[in-house]
């Protein structure tokens, strides 16, 4: 029985770097991003470190301010509205999660909505919904765009998204809704859900629990997106099981597929809010 295509993010990212910098060389100023980190969780540490790195290798003018885990919520937020305020900062990122004190609803809401490069702000939200533009979450909007990149087609596809966060699924939805796909938003409390996930001519699997979609969840032929990163003794699993790669027809790896493209629409959206904020387009 054939294999499944692997759909690497690594390949797909490595193109949109390629954009940016020929962009980047015909703009008159030098985009600014600022990430704001609090504490020292290692995964945190990590995350942010990448991020940093690929906006200066990019030729981003990149900052990162790190403070104590027990830093105030109302002292962030005050610092959230000097980096507003300053015109040289193009985009602002906080690194969630946030320490349990800080709420981290106020803290996006804070960012405005024109440096919100994570897209989580509720403006921004609202114009993803209503069809206007804006700055979107980087994993959805890289999902789309691994898949544009391999050649799959959206519209009129069916197309089943199992997960409903505010970080991947209900954006997600909302991408593909534009993009013109009959669309299934699948969670833990739908009913039959295999039955469901096996409509799906492409599938996107972002729950959190891994391999838990098993080949018998899924269609002939089906193209799966493995949105999953599960920690496991050590190794890094996605929410589809590798035995899936022996029904569908494509599928992205773990680690080495979604993941990448999340920093490359970050370093995306970066240069979007900064051409959106001077010139009212990207």
């Amino acid at each position: 029985m054939a294999q499944a295509r692997m759909l690497s993010g690594h390949e797909v990212a490595e193109a949109v770097y390629a954009e940016l910098k020929e962009r980047l060389k015909t703009l008159p100023f030098v985009p600014s991003l600022r990430v704001i980190r609090l504490g020292e969780d290692p995964a945190s540490v990590s995350y942010v470190r990448l991020k940093d790195k690929r906006a200066r290798e990019l030729g981003f003018r990149s900052q990162v301010e790190v403070y104590p885990e027990d830093l105030s919520e109302e002292a962030l937020l005050s610092r959230i509205q000097e980096l507003n305020a300053d015109e040289e900062v193009d985009g602002i990122l906080v690194q969630l999660p946030l320490p349990p004190h800080i709420r981290a609803e106020r803290v996006l809401e804070a960012i405005s909505p024109l440096k919100d490069v994570d897209g989580f702000h509720p403006l921004n939200v609202g114009r993803l919904w209503s069809g206007g533009e804006g700055l979107f979450p980087c994993t959805p909007l890289g999902i789309l765009r691994l898949l544009k990149h391999y050649g799959v087609a959206l519209k009129g596809k069916e197309v089943v998204v199992l997960g409903r966060s505010n970080i991947v699924g209900k954006p997600l939805a909302g991408l593909l809704l534009r993009e013109d796909a009959t669309l299934t938003l699948a969670h833990s409390k739908t009913e039959a859900l295999p039955e469901v996930t096996r409509r799906a001519e492409v599938l996107v699997v972002a729950v959190g629990r891994p391999h838990l979609v098993r080949k018998d969840w899924v269609r002939e032929g089906a193209i799966v997106v493995d949105v999953g990163v599960n920690r496991v003794e050590g190794r890094l699993l996605g929410d589809v099981h590798p035995e899936v790669a022996e029904v569908a027809s494509a599928l992205t790896p773990v680690p080495g597929g979604v993941g990448p493209m999340t920093v490359a629409m970050l370093m995306a959206n970066t240069l979007k809010a900064a051409l959106l904020r001077r010139y009212g387009n990207p």
